[in-house]
């Protein structure tokens, strides 16, 4: 047995006592580094419009979803029974070209959007613009329907099939092929930062991100613990998933989110269902809350932008990422998964994102004070401080913990499907952008899963505020090129979708038997 001095195991244990800070001290160095470099795009993206706290890309995905609302005539509310069918299978031909069926798809992009925000994030919209924040999030969500769709059309239209019979679509494709049919100029640079875009962001918002909040959820729940154990362990499964392809993580999506959905909101409709007495009075909080604004700080301005930035966050309808996954939907018709994904921002935003706030109106865990026009935390009785962006998982716990003290446990569950399913769809979107920009095939396929898998463990184990924040610009970025190339090729996806009403009402498609 080989013997150390005492001077080289006191130089081990000094070395050992320093890696925590050593660790801390690389953090706060790729800290300082992203934030002096990238702080600008940061700022920029997130800026508000002079005078005001309305962040302009928010009110541009806004503005989208309604011009796209009002170009296909409401289309949401008049294809959402004909949307149903198509999920269910009514018009389904297996041997269509495509992956994955039209419920795979929707279930694959679902994966993606519903996910932190829908906890976290609606907290924190109705705890800074009261309770009508929840009535703008939901006309968003249901105006986001219509990018959803206009997007996703295209994303079919102009994909890619391979003789293997894999599929690649989405942005950067309508892109190039959609604005070369039209004759229109930059098709190919729009591309190129779409995918530039996509891939920062399917590394930093929809992997690091969801690996840092899943540890520190877990951690709260079991003790702390190293990050990097949780970042080891979601790497592997993780990477055991995607290692598949598409059509192996539509095999865990068609079956984690219904699960985490149905388990989320049943928990939120008993907690409605205990408190029934409350909901009439809690949908007169909304609708007052939404024109009147009952006194908060900004009124029906504070009400409508929180719940704007909350829809536009959560269901991404005009970011373009979900089109990368409905591309791969085995259909010959690209108008059939318009109509299927403008059930996303519905499912994400109008059904799950109002569960939660109407949890949290009605189990009083907010209290308007009257003196600063603020709400604040109720707790035991005693508002204790203002809501802010490190509250709200904390905001919902609570309100769900009111009538089942066990709940933070149900949210530790949530919290892991929720980030685990984000981070499986968002590698399937880096992936795509990466194979755009590099090429397909297996060795490079395989070059980013494997980036994909030492991003997760760096997410769960170090704490990078500034290089989450860019990637979240970056997600954002995609959206400003996306709805140009939206706006440019509307008019195609109009003569689709005439096509298709046309032959549907003569008989011309049937459903499939």
């Amino acid at each position: 047995m080989k013997k150390f001095s005492a001077a080289a195991l006191a130089a081990t244990a000094t070395l050992c006592a320093s890696a925590p800070a050593m660790a801390q001290s690389i953090d706060e160095q790729v800290n300082a580094l992203f934030a002096s470099s990238t702080g600008w795009f940061v700022s920029f993206i997130f800026s508000p419009f002079p005078g005001t706290s309305f962040p302009w890309i928010v009110a541009w995905l806004v503005v989208a979803a309604t011009v796209f609302t009002l170009y296909f005539g409401f289309i949401q509310f008049r294809a959402f029974p004909h949307s149903i069918a198509l999920v269910k299978g009514d018009y389904s031909d297996p041997n269509d070209a495509g992956e994955v069926s039209h419920f795979q798809a929707l279930a694959t992009a679902l994966s993606g959007t519903v996910g932190l925000g829908n906890i976290a994030g609606v907290a924190v919209a109705v705890g800074i613009g009261g309770p009508g924040a929840t009535f703008w999030m939901i006309l968003a969500g249901l105006m986001g329907m219509a990018s959803k769709f206009t997007e996703c059309t295209l994303g079919v239209k102009y994909r890619n099939e391979y003789e293997d019979g894999t599929v690649s679509g989405g942005p950067m494709y309508y892109m190039t092929k959609g604005f070369e049919e039209r004759g229109l100029p930059a098709g190919k640079f729009l591309a190129v930062l779409f995918a530039i875009f996509c891939i920062l962001g399917s590394l930093g918002g929809g992997n690091m991100f969801q690996a840092n909040q899943a540890h520190a959820q877990i951690a709260n729940v079991i003790g702390d613990y190293p990050g990097w154990i949780t970042g080891v362990v979601f790497a592997a499964i993780v990477f055991a998933v995607i290692v598949g392809g598409l059509k192996s993580i539509a095999s865990v999506t068609e079956k984690v989110v219904p699960f985490m959905g149905v388990l989320y909101v049943v928990t939120a409709l008993v907690i409605i269902g205990v408190n029934a007495d409350k909901i009439g009075w809690a949908f007169g909080q909304i609708i007052d809350g939404a024109f009147t604004g009952l006194g908060v700080a900004g009124g029906l301005v504070g009400a409508l932008i929180q719940g704007f930035k909350r829809a536009a966050f959560s269901n991404e309808a005009g970011v373009g990422s979900a089109a990368i996954a409905h591309s791969a939907v085995r259909t010959k018709e690209p108008i059939t998964e318009g109509f299927v994904s403008l059930l996303e921002p519905f499912i994400d935003t109008v059904v799950i994102c109002t569960m939660t706030a109407l949890v949290i109106i009605i189990t009083g865990q907010l209290v308007a004070d009257p003196a600063t026009g603020l709400y604040l935390l109720n707790e035991g009785g005693s508002t204790i401080q203002t809501v802010d962006g490190n509250s709200g998982v904390a905001l919902t716990s609570a309100a769900f913990s009111s009538a089942f003290g066990w709940f933070q446990y149900v949210l530790a569950v949530a919290v892991v499907l929720f980030a685990f399913s984000t981070m499986i769809s968002w590698s399937y979107y880096g992936l795509k952008a990466w194979t755009f920009l590099f090429g397909e095939g297996k060795a490079k396929e395989l070059a980013f899963k494997i980036l994909f898998c030492i991003f997760v463990v760096i997410g769960a184990a170090a704490s990078l505020g500034p290089v989450i924040d860019f990637s979240d610009a970056a997600i954002f970025a995609m959206a400003v090129v996306n709805i140009i190339a939206l706006y440019a090729l509307m008019p195609i996806v109009k003569k689709e979708l005439n096509s298709y009403l046309s032959r549907l009402k003569s008989g011309e498609i049937k459903k499939f038997a």
